[in-house]
């Protein structure tokens, strides 16, 4: 499956919040993101991700590893995912070390996540900041086959526009960039 996504920088976060409250409740969490790469830094070098997601909620605790293939569409770049739940963390973060992958960047994200339907397709919002990094982001996402990926983010653009978001708002920065240029200016 491909996520079909697009990402803006939220220039009223609080109203932004306030429209998505009343779609469905939000739940915060914060993700402790840390990206593998080789060495030579083939997966970046060929647009690919391999990452370890732990995710501490209100509920759980829960960690996720995620390889995401070279983008399929440019202008949104949204990707391929591969995405399985794991349950133990240091077991896999070892297991990539010991494989020959070495941290490429780790960071935080704190996010509010919103989980509803919007023209027939289970949607994510998730409003996000990271520390590191000016501003607030809004991601909203979908999941879509290859024929179906235009059709999910002229659908995800939509939820967009209702939520206040602009088309010129809409960027294809990476906060694994944003944090990498914060550290070394």
């Amino acid at each position: 499956m491909i996520e079909a996504e697009l990402k803006a920088r939220v220039l009223d976060p609080e109203g932004v919040m306030q429209r998505l409250e009343k779609l469905v409740a939000g739940v915060a969490e914060v993700y402790q993101d840390t990206y593998y790469d080789t060495d030579a830094g083939d997966l970046e070098q060929s647009d690919r991700e391999l990452r370890v997601r732990t995710v501490h909620g209100p509920e759980e605790t829960r960690t996720v590893l995620t390889y995401k293939e070279a983008r399929v569409d440019e202008a949104s770049g949204s990707k391929p995912e591969h995405e399985t739940r794991v349950d133990d963390a240091d077991a896999v973060h070892a297991t990539l070390r010991g494989l020959g992958y070495v941290t490429a960047i780790a960071f935080e994200k704190r996010c509010r996540n919103y989980h509803f339907e919007a023209r027939g397709r289970r949607m994510l919002a998730t409003l996000v900041r990271v520390p590191e990094v000016d501003g607030t982001f809004l991601e909203v996402e979908t999941l879509a086959k290859d024929d179906d990926l235009q059709a999910a983010l002229d659908d995800v653009r939509s939820v967009l526009s209702e939520l206040g978001i602009d088309e010129g708002d809409l960027t294809t920065e990476q906060y694994t960039d944003a944090v990498r240029a914060q550290r070394n200016p």
